[in-house]
């Protein structure tokens, strides 16, 4: 019973929002038409740097994951013991964190140095 329960929740949780976002959307391009605006302008701007900058992130999450794999196994070494698990999952996510922003942090450099050169 509990589970059946969950599972209409869900179903009609899913359509209540979906169903809004629908509503919601249509409201919005109602709103702009009617005050003169081409609703179809603004989706269609152009982003030359999102897939640097995706590509940098991405890179900065993998060179995280190796430097954090060399620390766990270099400092804790290959037996961990229980308490140190914990440890071990924090140098992961902090080294992701790092070198994640480190990538968005190069990309906007690169960005920056273009704009600079266009302008």
């Amino acid at each position: 019973m509990p589970g059946e329960l969950v599972a209409i929740t869900m179903f009609l949780g899913a359509f209540a929002m979906i169903f809004g976002i629908r509503y919601l959307s249509n409201k919005e391009k109602m709103a702009m038409i009617e005050r003169g605006i081409d609703p179809g302008l603004s989706k269609s701007a152009p982003q030359p740097f999102l897939s640097l900058k995706f590509g940098l992130l991405l890179i900065g999450i993998g060179l995280g994951l190796i430097v954090a794999l060399f620390t766990v196994r270099g400092v804790l070494g290959p037996e961990l013991e229980y308490g140190q698990k914990g440890q071990a999952v924090a140098i992961y996510f902090g080294a992701i964190g790092i070198f994640g922003g480190l990538g968005l942090v190069l990309s906007y450099v690169f960005e920056k140095r273009w704009l600079d050169k266009q302008q």
